[in-house]
């Protein structure tokens, strides 16, 4: 699956964002999940496949408990995909940091 396939899902977004705070267990992944997208468990537990099996995630066992956090690898290749088009939003960027200036000097 593509990258962008992966990302498509606003449930498989969501559960990256959760994760990107840190380590979380499938049970707290799955409580936050079913309160935004009301999802059942195994729902949730099939988007955590879909991001473990195509490296978006690493998951270690505790016990009982599967902890799952972000594997950077793929965010890293999607960001060095996205430098190509960076150049689009960045122009509009710097072009905002001389407006400051340009107004100052006319007060």
């Amino acid at each position: 699956m593509h990258a962008f396939d992966v990302l498509g899902d606003p449930v498989r977004r969501r559960i990256l964002e959760l994760l990107a705070d840190g380590e979380l267990s499938a049970g707290e992944v799955t409580t936050a999940v079913r309160a935004e997208f009301g999802l059942s468990q195994p729902g949730v537990s099939q988007h955590l496949r879909v991001l473990r099996e195509n490296g978006f995630t690493t998951v270690r066992p505790e016990g009982a408990r599967r902890l799952y956090a972000v594997a950077p690898a793929p965010l890293r290749e999607i960001d060095e995909w996205l430098d190509r088009y960076r150049r689009f939003w960045n122009q509009g960027l710097d072009a905002l940091e001389t407006e400051p200036p340009r107004g100052r000097r006319r007060s």
